[in-house]
């Protein structure tokens, strides 16, 4: 069996202060099961992390980043009752550490896995099922035909949002930063996709929905995009900021919503997913988008978790299009 090992960010700073380091296999805790990892997610939050971005997890260093991945039960702890040794479970808002091969994690925060969905479309997916489940399902009453604005649409978000929004009869409007990225939008079914590099999306919008707006914006892009993102609105329409890709939402005034009553939301998945129940119950519609072989999930890159630095600076970038996931090296080269 190989070494186990994991990654840690050695210091606040740039993709090269991930560093690996040789771990023993943890030991259960009385409430927790060891995994050994098979997919390991790669998310912006780890970006946050390691730049020292404020977030409420804030670990210092050196600590190991990731929030989400696929495991296979090898150890359950003594008052362990409901989940089984061979067994394969996925987990998220368990803290961080995910960036290696082995873990120890609560037991309450396990999701089995159904044995239909591939370990690393969960790794590339969950995180990003869960967040569309209650943008679209808990934010506000969504009707057929009521229109939204998808930021960054050919993402990993932005990819399950636009898909899961035309199954509920949302007309879609998307944008994009490339020619590309506008092609793989409507492909993915979006009404309308501009590329908000080379046209100002506001005008558009504004074209688009003959002066009317959209009912909500959902932004995950943050600090480029959130001011013209209110100007997309209907009145008392919404933007849901739930990520800042282009950095932190600056500050702005309240009675900037005044004149038409908008609301504006800063949620995050945790939140949402802090009960087990509603976990659970969230899982169940997010495993059946990604259990759903028509809905489209980009892989961008696969690479082995030693590699860890190089997916950051890949996502950073901004050029990949979909998701990233590191697989333990044993895993990518079994001959080794």
């Amino acid at each position: 069996m190989a070494s186990p090992f994991e990654i840690q960010v050695t210091a606040i700073g740039g993709p090269e202060v991930l560093q690996s380091r040789s771990i023993e296999v943890p030991v259960p805790a009385p409430h927790q099961v060891v995994l050994v990892h098979t997919a390991i997610g790669v998310n912006f939050v780890d970006i946050y992390l390691r730049a020292g971005q404020a977030h409420s997890h804030n670990p210092q260093p050196p600590f190991v980043p990731g929030i989400n991945a696929v495991g296979e039960i090898v150890a359950l702890g003594s008052q362990v009752k409901d989940l089984q040794l061979g067994q394969k479970v996925t987990y998220t808002n368990a803290g961080v550490g995910s960036y290696s091969t082995h873990v120890a994690v609560s037991a309450e925060r396990l999701i089995p896995v159904p044995p239909d969905v591939d370990d690393v479309r969960v790794a590339a997916g969950l995180v990003r099922a869960l967040t569309c489940q209650y943008l679209l399902k808990q934010m506000r009453q969504l009707e057929p035909g009521t229109r939204v604005l998808v930021h960054a649409a050919a993402g990993g978000v932005g990819q399950i949002l636009v898909q899961w929004a035309k199954r509920l009869g949302l007309v879609v409007l998307a944008t994009a930063g490339s020619e590309t990225k506008v092609q793989t939008a409507l492909a993915l079914g979006a009404d309308f996709a501009i590329n908000y590099r080379s046209e100002d999306f506001v005008s558009e919008v504004k074209r688009i929905t003959q002066g009317q707006g959209v009912s909500v914006v959902f932004d995950s892009v943050g600090k480029d995009t959130f001011d013209g993102s209110l100007k997309c609105l209907e009145p008392k329409g919404l933007v849901v900021n739930f990520g800042t890709a282009s950095g932190q939402v600056e500050g702005f005034a309240l009675q900037d919503l005044h004149s038409q009553s908008l609301w504006v939301c800063r949620p995050t998945l945790r939140t949402y997913i802090a009960n087990r129940a509603d976990m659970l119950a969230m899982s169940v519609e997010a495993f059946g988008i990604l259990g759903d072989p028509t809905i489209r999930l980009d892989i961008d890159t696969l690479l082995p978790l030693s590699q860890a630095s190089e997916a950051h600076r890949l996502l950073e970038s901004r050029t990949t299009q979909g998701a990233i996931v590191l697989i333990p090296d044993a895993l990518m080269n079994p001959q080794e």
